[in-house]
């Protein structure tokens, strides 16, 4: 049975998040003040890592079900090359942005312990949450329940 796992603690900043300029897989440009007004999940996975595939259906899920107003951005780790990347989310039919995580990308989050890390920001670009290890779908829209409005 899979477990459920919640985010931990209230992320440790005072003040704003760090903000996030990336470019997907697609060539198109992603910025936190883009999707103001949104819940925005940053996941960092690798096609390797046996818990960043088992999120992989909860997060295709919550990226597509417009009544969390989130969008699921995605940093692809430790590949060979893009193509690896690429040719695996096709196969997962992952229909969020994907990115690929280079140092210039991973110096814009806080430090990445392990894989998958998950970022929670809410519709107002604050970061408000941060998870270490797989996320269900239920976990994140519980979440968001209970710490701000969902969109219906």
């Amino acid at each position: 049975m899979r477990k459920l796992f919640v985010f931990l603690a209230l992320i440790l900043l005072s003040g704003s998040a760090l903000a996030f300029d990336v470019v997907d897989s697609g060539g198109h440009r992603h910025t936190l003040a883009d999707y103001k007004g949104k819940w925005v999940l940053v996941n960092f996975w690798a096609t390797w890592c046996p818990p960043c595939r088992e999120e992989i259906p909860d997060l295709i899920a919550l990226h597509d079900d417009k009544r969390n107003n989130l969008v699921v951005i995605g940093i692809a780790m430790d590949y060979r090359d893009t193509k690896e990347v690429t040719s695996f989310a096709n196969s997962m039919l992952i229909d969020y942005p994907i990115v690929f995580g280079t140092d210039k990308v991973t110096s814009q989050f806080k430090s990445i312990r392990g894989l998958p890390t998950s970022y929670l920001y809410n519709p107002e670009g604050k970061m408000v949450a941060y998870n270490v290890g797989a996320l269900s779908k239920e976990a994140v829209e519980n979440y968001i329940t209970q710490n701000g409005k969902q969109t219906k």
